[in-house]
C-alpha cells in the first residue's frame, strides 16, 4: 500500500490538457519544484527544475535545466544514457518494491526499464530493460543564452504503459533526477535526496508522493 509521506515530499498532480502548440508550457495549476543535490540536498551548481500534470490517461513530466557543457551522444533507444547527461523519472504506482525508469537524454533518445526491488536496495534489485514503455512521447527544445543552454524536456507517460490509474485521489510514489557530466565535477540531483554517496538514485525509500487531483 502507497502511504503519505510529509506535505514536503508531496507533489500534488494537476488536471490539465497538453498544449500542442507549445508542449514544454507548464500550466499554472502544476507547481515547478527544483532538483538538489542528491546526496546532501544542497543546492546545484546549475539550477534544474521539474513539474509535472496530467490528463485522465497520460503523465506529462517537464524538466528545464540549465548546462554550460552538453554531454550527449547516444542515439540508441535504451543506451546507457546515464554514462552523460540525462534527466529520469522513477514511478512506483502500486509497490516500492517494483517501480519503473525513464531516462532522457538532450538529443531525445530514451531508456527505460522495470525495476524489482524486494529489499529495497541496489544489491537486491533486478532490472528488465526489455521492458517497454508503450506509447513514451518525448520532447525537447535547447535555448543558448551567453553560452549557457537550457533544456526543456517533455516527457509524456501514458498511466496504462504503467498498469496504473491517474484518477482523481490516486498515489504514486516517484522520484526526478538529473545528471549533469561537467569538466566542473559531475553532479547528480533529485527532488528528494537520496542521502548516498557515491550517489545512487535506486533508492525507493526516498521516493516522494505523487498526488493526483
Amino acid at each position: 500500500m502507497i502511504v503519505m509521506m510529509d506535505d514536503d515530499a508531496v507533489y500534488k498532480v494537476c488536471r490539465a490538457e497538453l498544449d500542442l502548440e507549445d508542449p514544454w508550457g507548464v500550466p499554472a495549476c502544476a507547481r515547478r519544484v527544483p532538483l538538489v543535490r542528491a546526496g546532501d540536498g544542497a543546492a546545484p551548481r546549475l539550477s534544474s527544475e521539474v513539474a509535472a500534470y496530467h490528463d485522465g490517461r497520460r503523465v506529462f513530466v517537464v524538466f528545464s535545466v540549465r548546462d554550460d557543457h552538453l554531454v550527449a551522444t547516444h542515439l540508441e533507444h535504451d543506451a546507457p544514457l546515464w554514462e552523460e547527461d540525462v534527466v529520469e523519472i522513477f514511478v512506483a504506482p502500486e509497490s516500492l518494491e517494483r517501480y519503473f525508469e525513464i531516462e532522457v537524454n538532450p538529443l531525445g533518445t530514451t531508456f527505460d526499464a522495470r525495476v524489482d526491488s524486494p529489499r529495497l536496495e541496489r544489491e537486491s534489485m533486478t532490472v528488465d530493460r526489455g521492458w517497454t514503455c508503450e506509447g513514451l512521447r518525448t520532447a525537447i527544445r535547447r535555448t543558448t543564452i551567453d553560452g549557457v543552454v537550457r533544456v526543456e524536456t517533455v516527457v509524456l507517460i501514458p498511466s496504462a504503459a504503467l498498469g496504473a490509474s491517474c484518477d482523481s485521489g490516486t498515489l504514486w510514489r516517484a522520484n526526478f533526477y538529473r545528471i549533469d557530466r561537467s569538466p566542473d565535477g559531475d553532479e547528480f540531483s533529485a527532488w528528494r535526496p537520496t542521502g548516498r554517496t557515491p550517489p545512487d538514485f535506486h533508492v525507493p525509500r526516498a521516493f516522494g508522493t505523487l498526488l493526483f487531483e
